[in-house]
């Protein structure tokens, strides 16, 4: 087999090709800029998807591979939604265009738990089924109904090309804490003291739960997407749900300390207007607002089990924090963090 591998030196596609490694794939990895090394049966190009040009060097990258899978997304920088746009839909517009011309049988897609439309007021789950309305007020969010619509249009307009959508929850790795530290924090939060120092409380949004997935794990399931070429779209998730107390649990918290989430928001759109942080507000109404997963199609369709438990995943990322954990490619590499 052989595929080509958008965003390929990010934090998906990083663990996706050392997943592939001592397989029988060979990979295409795409981004704009080449790691330091490359793995046995790695070829690269440096190309930006969003750039001039694109679709004409894609279409010839993608000529006579099996599947291309796409992973390239920007998620900062906040400040500049018309870079984001641009890569994002853009971006994506154009691989899907390439793939399209250069008659790739299978595209593979990564989507988000962000495509989701609000959830119910409990704790029950949503399958695939549900709407992919999306949180209007994230940008990450419209952008992935965006592609998604795209896709939708693409599958209708062109049947030879199946179409699989993955659609993870939040994706952490040792590889990639300094990354989301540097995305998500700002240079004022003492990362080294994360976990290290115990915490009276943790201000947390009421009611806040989320899920995670490891790489490995979200590097598995595409895999098994890449053999079996199911088409569709598949929920990816670890066990167990998270609540606010998983966090206060790995940050030696006492105990939350629940805020109204319309406090929270306040104080995290003041303090980014302040550049005290780099992140968006539309973050925190995507992570009140996305519905709780229901796995079921990618164990059952797939045979995917997830290894890693969701709270083990998210002590692995805070001690990576605090570590400066990272990988040697460009987007996970440590690097000064901006407000």
């Amino acid at each position: 087999m052989r595929i080509a591998l958008t965003g390929a030196s990010g934090n998906v596609a990083t663990a996706l090709r050392r997943r592939l490694s001592g397989t029988d794939v060979d990979v295409i990895g795409i981004s704009r800029r080449a790691p330091g090394s490359l793995p046995a049966r790695t070829t690269w190009r440096e190309v930006d998807v969003a750039g001039p040009g694109a679709v004409p060097t894609l279409t010839e990258v993608f000529t006579g591979v099996d599947a291309v899978v796409h992973t390239a997304w920007l998620i900062q920088p906040a400040r500049d939604p018309a870079e984001m746009a641009r890569v994002n839909i853009g971006g994506s517009r154009n691989v899907v265009e390439a793939a399209v011309r250069a008659g790739v049988p299978h595209l593979v897609h990564l989507s988000s738990v962000g495509t989701y439309g609000t959830h119910p007021s409990d704790d029950s789950r949503v399958d695939e089924q549900w709407p992919t309305t999306g949180i209007s007020p994230s940008q990450y969010s419209r952008e992935k109904v965006s592609v998604e619509r795209l896709l939708d249009r693409t599958a209708e307009t062109y049947p030879q090309l199946l179409v699989t959508r993955v659609r993870p929850g939040l994706v952490f790795q040792r590889a990639n804490s300094s990354e989301i530290a540097r995305y998500f924090l700002g240079p004022f939060v003492p990362v080294r003291l994360l976990g290290r120092v115990p915490l009276p409380v943790l201000p947390l949004p009421r009611d806040v739960r989320f899920q995670v997935v490891h790489a490995d794990d979200l590097a598995e399931a595409l895999h098994r997407i890449l053999l079996q070429a199911p088409g569709g779209a598949f929920n990816i998730a670890d066990e167990p749900v998270l609540h606010g107390r998983d966090l206060g649990r790995v940050l030696r918290a006492a105990r939350p300390w629940p805020v109204p989430p319309r406090t929270a928001r306040a104080v995290v759109d003041a303090t980014y207007r302040m550049r005290l942080h780099p992140t968006e507000p539309g973050w925190l109404d995507l992570l009140l607002g996305v519905p709780v997963m229901d796995t079921m199609r990618a164990r059952e369709y797939l045979g995917w089990r997830p290894r890693r438990a969701a709270h083990d995943v998210l002590a692995e990322l805070v001690t990576g924090m605090r570590e400066h954990a990272d990988a040697p490619t460009p987007p996970l590499r440590d690097q000064p963090k901006k407000p």
